[in-house]
């Protein structure tokens, strides 16, 4: 099968190369190379352990690869930790969420990173800018048309899956302009909820965002996915087009047949 077809490489935001990562002897994944473009949506998909969560990990700052580098907007850099990634405008989305249910949709989605105004003039003393949070959570929930059910006072550990899916996503396309890697997305959510999801992430790749998603569910695959990356083994097998590949030879992919 041949490798994803010749694009624009100025279109290319964030890439690996040579990413490597053993444990012992254990190969988690060994010499990948990703290239991720603007306004496209990567799926990464392959059996359990093949890899897939390990490559996204060290794209995000998570875990440190043994071996490889990460070029950002053309910049060699190295992540020590997820907050260092979150501020180069690489976010992710895992699959559990990483909310906190005690508090309310604005109040996640600014957590951690909570607006402030000075208190009588002086920048010495200052207060959270409740207002302007609720203001410009209120901005991007319209913008990414999601279906909150109540952004202020009501603690999103008391929303459905998908709502609280969709506040995760929501906080994370609110800090990055370039990138967003999601963990299983729709996983455990119901045929409504999953249908919501997906068309949200449409949305975030229509706005220009490069998204990358791990996904066991194969229609969803083939539904969203611009390009496929499949792993096995810990190692890249397949870069396709997914306009160029079947449902049947992406199943013979991930399985080795």
């Amino acid at each position: 099968m041949s490798s994803v077809a010749e694009t624009n490489t100025t279109d290319i935001v964030y890439s690996a190369r040579g990413l490597t990562k053993h444990y012992g002897p254990i190969k988690a994944c060994t010499n990948v190379n990703v290239d991720i473009r603007r306004g496209q949506l990567i799926a990464i998909v392959g059996d359990n352990g093949a890899g897939k969560s390990t490559l996204v990990k060290m794209m995000t700052g998570a875990i440190q690869p043994d071996e490889g580098k990460l070029l950002l907007r053309g910049e060699e850099l190295r992540f020590n930790d997820p907050m260092e990634a979150r501020s180069k405008r690489v976010e992710v989305v895992y699959q559990e969420l990483a909310l906190a249910p005690n508090l309310d949709a604005v109040s996640n989605i600014f957590l951690g990173r909570e607006l402030r105004r000075p208190v009588l003039g002086t920048p010495l003393v200052q207060r959270l800018d409740e207002t302007k949070m609720r203001q410009l959570a209120e901005q991007e929930i319209k913008r990414l048309n999601v279906n909150i059910p109540q952004l202020v006072g009501m603690p999103v550990g008391r929303m459905s899956g998908g709502q609280q899916q969709s506040v995760a996503i929501a906080r994370a396309v609110y800090w990055t302009s370039d990138v967003l890697f999601m963990d299983e997305p729709t996983a455990a959510l119901g045929i409504q909820e999953s249908r919501a999801v997906l068309d949200l992430v449409k949305k975030i790749v229509d706005d220009g965002v490069a998204v990358v998603m791990i996904s066991h569910i194969l229609p969803h695959v083939m539904e969203l996915a611009d390009h496929v990356i499949v792993m096995r083994h810990g190692e890249k097998v397949a870069d396709l087009e997914r306009a160029h590949i079947s449902m049947d030879e992406l199943v013979r992919l991930i399985v080795g047949a």
